[in-house]
């Protein structure tokens, strides 16, 4: 039987080495069961609801249940899967947002900038408009 060469057996240090870290960095990880056994954690609550006045405008948010129509919409945006979507008002005129996983929020008027929250999303609208109304975002145009 013959022996391994030298690069076999550094690759297979290095493979072992690798896999090693990789089962600790997942071990340690905030994500890890933490929790006792048998117990399973809440998922983290969507953004909480909001009306306030902002620069003179009334910004309203709440997240709503997806009818059939917005839920058909969101699948033609390319946001499926989301059971769940969010609205926002400005002065009663709904201002599309829109979630991008977990890098954040945008809006139809600010679409190039990510924000944590559809307040923060709605607050930088409102800045935008510089008293101009929202227009009705039409998806079908």
């Amino acid at each position: 039987m013959s022996r391994p060469t030298r690069r076999q057996a550094i690759g297979f240090a290095t493979g072992a080495a690798a896999s090693i870290a990789l089962v600790g960095t997942a071990a340690t990880s905030p994500g890890a069961a933490s929790a006792a056994p048998g117990k399973t954690e809440a998922p983290a609550p969507g953004p909480a609801p909001f009306d306030e006045v902002f620069q003179g405008r009334r910004i309203e948010g709440a997240p709503a249940a997806a009818d059939a129509h917005a839920h058909g919409q969101a699948h033609a945006q390319g946001h499926a899967g989301n059971d769940a979507v969010y609205r926002v008002w400005i002065d009663g005129r709904e201002l599309h947002v829109m979630q991008h996983g977990s890098s954040g929020w945008s809006s139809a008027i600010n679409h190039y900038e990510r924000f944590a929250t559809p307040l923060d999303t709605a607050r930088t609208a409102v800045a935008s408009l510089k008293g101009a109304h929202v227009v009705p975002f039409d998806h079908t145009a």
